[in-house]
Order: C-alpha cells, then structure tokens, then sequence
C-alpha cells in the first residue's frame, strides 16, 4: 500500500509496505499514466509523479544488466563478451551490420534464443538473474519490425490481451485509456487490418506497456515504416519508454534510430563491442 504525507518543503513522502521511503516531488492531483492501477488508481510499484515539469514514473530502480554476454553459432564467434547496464528510462542502442547478432543478443535476454546459437553470460533485471526463468516470466517486453497484431482480434482485443487478471471493468478502463493515449480513441473495434502502419504500431507498444514489463526491447520497430512516418514513431516511442521509466534496449542498423544523446554501442566486424 502506498501512503502519502506532505513535509514542510512541499514534497510528498511515500512510505511503502517494506518501511522504505521515497521523497519525491509532489504528485499532482489525479495524475495517472492510465496503463495500471490500484486502490487509488496507481499500482505501488508505478507511481507517476512531476520532476522539473515532466510527468514520469518511479518503477523501484529498474535496472537491466548484461554481465559478460558472448554468442556464437557453430564454432564462429559472432559477439566477443561485453558487459551494459541500462538504467530506468534510458534507451540504450545496439547497431551493428546484417547477421552480426544484435538480434539474437535480444533473444537471449527475452529466453527465446534460438538452438543453433550459444550464449553465454548472465541477464540481470532488478538485480535477479533471469537465466533460469521462461520468457513469460521475465516481465520483458517486445516492439518487433512487425506489430504482431493478431488479426483474429479487434483492436481493443488485442489489447486486453495483454492486460494483468484485473477485475473486468478496470481491465476495459485501462484498454480504453491506452487508446486515448495512443490517440485511437474509438479505434476498439476495429479489426487490425484497417490502421495504417504508425497505428497498428501505437497498438502493438500499447500492448507492450499494458502487460507492465520490467525492461522493454526494441528489434527495429522502425524500419518498415515510411520515412515520413519514421521520426514520429521514434518520438512517440521513445517519450512513453522514458514516461513509464523502463530500461529499454533498441537494436538497430540505422543511426538515425538511436535517441539523441543516448548511448550507442557498436559490435565491429570482428565482434568487439565498442561506444560509438
């Protein structure tokens, strides 16, 4: 449970369930991101707040770390080990050329990683290794170069798909308040097929957000769009990554696609991994 007293300074001490305390800047009346909820309309672990004029949310030092993270296929090195910490809210970016192995890099973090790769190395988030846990554990979530969309559902389907066991009526308000977000508002019963491509991609970050994952990746989410579009989505991605204050990993060929002033790492053609 989350409550609230406010000090002599103008700020607002949550005090958690463990004693811990968070002073924090005052949160607005009513304040919510709209993608979760508890008894007062914020979860205890997501708690929106205002910093220096900007709305954002405090997800209990989220934090992904790669220790010494190597691949291979066969007997070919295709990733020398290296090691990253991604803070909450930072988009870190990883580019290399075609078949270098940034995406499997992402497979292993995220439990899918195909058998005909080995990797080696330890996925830390939160400060617990996720190793040994399934994917559907892992609370990580995906933005693929394809929205995955599934085309038997409509839009607002989609969505409450990925929508925690809620009560009915809260899960529906949170299908309909990432559609607002997503400026989709009546686009719930829409079949998939009917958005352009910038929409079903809100749709498909949107439902990548409603499930509340620790630690978000980015398999080029980008490169199918049209270049007129391709700016606005990086924006629109990016804002609600650093809104909801989740470490995100974005691999990419493009530097165009990096967030300006962010880090970005490069693995060479010999598999060395090296800031750019």
């Amino acid at each position: 449970a989350i409550r609230s007293s406010t000090t002599g300074r103008g700020r607002t001490v949550f005090n958690l369930a463990n004693g811990s305390r968070n002073i924090i800047e005052r949160r607005q009346p009513g304040l919510d991101c709209g993608l979760c909820a508890g008894a007062d309309g914020v979860a205890a672990d997501c708690i929106p707040v205002v910093v220096m004029g900007v709305t954002t949310t405090l997800e209990n030092r989220l934090m992904l770390e790669l220790r010494d993270i190597s691949l291979a296929i066969t007997d070919r090195v295709l990733v020398h080990p290296f090691s990253l910490a991604v803070a909450a809210g930072d988009i870190v970016t990883l580019m290399g050329p075609s078949g270098s192995g940034k995406s499997s890099i992402l497979s292993y973090i995220g439990g899918d990683l195909l058998e005909a790769f080995t990797a080696k190395g330890d996925v830390v988030l939160n400060g617990q290794s996720l190793l040994l846990q399934p994917p559907e554990t892992r609370h990580i979530g995906r933005l693929f170069q394809d929205d995955l969309l599934f085309p038997h559902m409509t839009v607002g389907e989609n969505l409450l798909f990925a929508v925690p066991r809620l009560p009915k009526a809260e899960r529906l308000t949170m299908v309909t308040t990432a559609l607002e977000r997503a400026e989709l508002t009546g686009f719930a019963d829409r079949p998939p097929h009917t958005l352009s491509g910038g929409q079903r991609q809100r749709v498909a970050l949107m439902r990548a957000l409603l499930a509340k994952p620790s630690a978000i990746l980015l398999d080029e989410p980008f490169s199918k769009l049209d270049k007129s579009l391709r700016g606005q989505m990086r924006d629109y991605v990016f804002s609600h990554i650093k809104a909801r204050a989740i470490p995100a990993l974005l691999v990419t060929h493009d530097r165009k696609d990096a967030p300006i002033g962010g880090r970005v790492l490069e693995i060479s053609n010999e598999g060395v991994v090296r800031d750019v």
